[in-house]
């Protein structure tokens, strides 16, 4: 690859790896979070995001950084993960346990190569869940894909940080575009026209929307749903929704209500 190339790729690359949102839920240790920052700056990756932390300013968390303080200078701190994944269009969420109703579960390598691709069309995330309980089934919900990190049968337990080091390892890896990696091997509608994928708002605004709908037809009895909406949400997470789509899809509904 000539110098030209080769500088136009990473700076394609880090333009990728700028829409990436790395995301920590309730983490309960400070150091955590420090390690988290250095993981990311070692691997060119700045945006933290940090849901209800224990503990957060902390000077753990500064000692823990070793230098990546500007990430965690940066870190955007909110209440809930809804807030953290405001207008994203693509997120995975790392989990290592298997959950009956979630979509199938990617590994690292696999996962990254979606996020490069939808980061195409906007911000991307990867949700790291609390150090002892992981992700939440409603936490995890919100993510368009699980991903678990192969480790040992023998030995699984694997360090927070350490698991977004992982990641972010494959991440860069997939930006800069390594041979048979990351974006080459992602897959997208192709063609002059490729139309634009609903952001977590949106999706989460259908949701909202479907629930209302079929509460008010009498379908679903919110005394005892048992797990209807668990499976429309990966009924509908399989499918990757675009803007029109929930626009028709919301419309449909609002129609059924409106002729009740």
């Amino acid at each position: 690859m000539k110098a030209a190339e080769t500088v136009d790729s990473n700076m394609n690359g880090q333009l990728t790896l700028d829409r990436v949102r790395i995301v920590l839920s309730r983490t309960s240790h400070p150091g955590n979070i420090g390690a988290t920052a250095r993981a990311m700056k070692t691997m060119g990756l700045s945006r933290l995001w940090l849901v209800a932390p224990a503990s957060f300013p902390d000077p753990v968390a500064d000692a823990r950084a070793s230098g990546a303080g500007d990430v965690l200078a940066g870190a955007q701190v909110v209440a809930t993960l809804e807030e953290a994944l405001a207008g994203t269009v693509f997120v995975a969420a790392l989990s290592a346990r298997r959950r009956e109703l979630s979509l199938p579960r990617l590994q690292p390598r696999d996962a990254v190569s979606e996020l490069v691709a939808w980061s195409e069309k906007g911000d991307v995330a990867l949700v790291f869940g609390n150090e002892a309980s992981g992700l939440t089934n409603a936490e995890l919900g919100l993510c368009s894909r699980p991903v678990t990190i192969p480790t040992s049968p023998d030995y699984s337990s694997l360090n927070l940080a350490a698991a977004v080091q992982v990641l972010c390892y494959e991440l860069r890896l997939a930006a800069l575009g390594s041979p048979g990696r990351g974006a080459e091997s992602a897959v997208l509608p192709q063609g002059s026209h490729v139309p634009a994928p609903a952001t977590h708002d949106e999706v989460e605004g259908f949701y909202a929307h479907l629930e209302t709908a079929i509460i008010a037809s009498g379908f679903l009895d919110p005394e005892n749903p048992r797990r209807l909406l668990p499976r429309m949400r990966r009924l509908f997470g399989r499918a990757r929704l675009e803007k029109e789509e929930v626009a028709i899809l919301r419309g449909i509904l609002a129609s059924f209500i409106d002729n009740k």
